[in-house]
């Protein structure tokens, strides 16, 4: 991948990782190891060895399952305000021509605050879905959210430039929805009753 290619797609594994930190990790190990689409440099290369791959598996099947309980799933978002932001600085970092291009602390920085700041707006959705739908919504939501770090992470591998687009997108309408959601949940809040 050239430069831009390697941002783009530092960009939209950032941006998945704020969504599901485990998914894009499993993706760019896997396709790392099984391909040449992607060469990881070394620390990052640790992320092809079938071990770590089997150890982000299992955590990617508990993700799964505890983000769909619910009071669960919300110990789970506390662990994934730690967790996405750190896999989205990996996986921001360990783009190859990023890294020649720009500062491997730069590359973490940027990556951390993107997928925390996905991650964050994640989170600050799922109280407005828990107090509007009871949390009958949560689990729905977080399928969305499992098949949209799949897709970003797809896109951010084989056309970079489209995951850029698309986690732009994602993160233009997320601001708008959770601003919309909690300006209504607040009028209804002062409502009285």
């Amino acid at each position: 991948m050239d430069g831009f290619a390697s941002l783009f797609s530092a960009f939209g594994l950032a941006s998945a990782a704020g969504f599901n930190a485990y998914v894009p990790l499993l993706t760019v190990g896997l396709v790392a190891r099984y391909t040449d689409l992607i060469r990881l440099a070394e620390p990052f290369d640790v992320l092809t060895q079938p071990w770590v791959l089997g150890a982000i598996a299992v955590l990617a099947v508990v993700d799964f399952i505890a983000d769909k309980i619910p009071a669960v799933d919300t110990v789970w978002h506390g662990v994934g305000a730690l967790v996405s932001p750190v896999a989205g600085a990996v996986l921001f970092a360990s783009q190859q021509n990023v890294l020649s291009d720009m500062h491997p602390a730069i590359a973490a920085i940027a990556g951390l605050v993107v997928a925390g700041g996905f991650h964050g707006s994640r989170a600050a959705a799922r109280p407005i879905s828990t107090a509007a739908t009871g949390g009958v919504a949560n689990p729905v939501l977080s399928l969305v959210e499992d098949v949209l770090s799949g897709l970003l992470s797809l896109l951010a591998v084989f056309l970079p430039f489209i995951a850029f687009g698309v986690a732009g997108l994602v993160a233009v309408l997320l601001i708008v929805a959770v601003a919309r959601a909690r300006r209504v949940w607040m009028e209804r809040r002062t409502r009285p009753g």
